[in-house]
């Protein structure tokens, strides 16, 4: 099957093509790849895992099924700003499902998805090791420790807020 790519997504699958490259013919390569790719293209989408089958000669549904298994792999684009909140036992305990749901409310989107303008995405995250300082949310790299639901307006308000500053340097 022949797929036609657009000028921009031409330059993608030149970016794919140079990941794979670097790890054509090593042993274990399927994961640092994988990861290699969601980093240039955001995410996994199936030509790209097609791809990466094709070349590391693996079964496409290998190559999916290791994807679909480790959470930190998506086949949905990622918002700009990636929210992720801890429901690690401490964090569940501290309240973390009510800060997922006022996000839910506050975001109109599940867990899992991303807003149509593609600013925002929520997901669930499994301990991170700070469970003294929790409910603890991330936004990209930042993190907002002893979240409270009545504090989401101001996390949004900052991300807002950064964007702006951003936006004008």
């Amino acid at each position: 099957m022949s797929v036609i790519f657009q000028q921009g997504e031409r330059e993608e699958v030149r970016l794919v093509e140079e990941i794979i490259s670097a790890y054509e013919g090593k042993p274990g390569s399927l994961i640092p790849v994988l990861h290699e790719t969601q980093k240039v293209l955001g995410f996994l989408p199936r030509w790209a895992q097609e791809r990466i089958a094709q070349r590391l000669n693996i079964n496409s549904s290998e190559v999916n099924s290791v994807v679909s298994f480790y959470s930190l792999f998506s086949e949905k684009p990622k918002g700009r700003y990636c929210i992720g909140v801890c429901k690690g036992t401490a964090c569940y305990v501290r309240g973390s499902e009510e800060i997922i749901k006022k996000l839910q409310k506050e975001l109109g989107i599940e867990v899992g998805d991303t807003t149509e303008d593609g600013k925002y995405s929520l997901e669930v995250l499994r301990c991170l090791g700070a469970c003294g300082l929790g409910p603890v949310v991330t936004v990209n790299e930042k993190v907002y420790t002893r979240m409270k639901p009545e504090k989401v307006g101001d996390m949004l308000q900052d991300i807002d807020d950064m964007e702006k500053r951003s936006e004008g340097s």
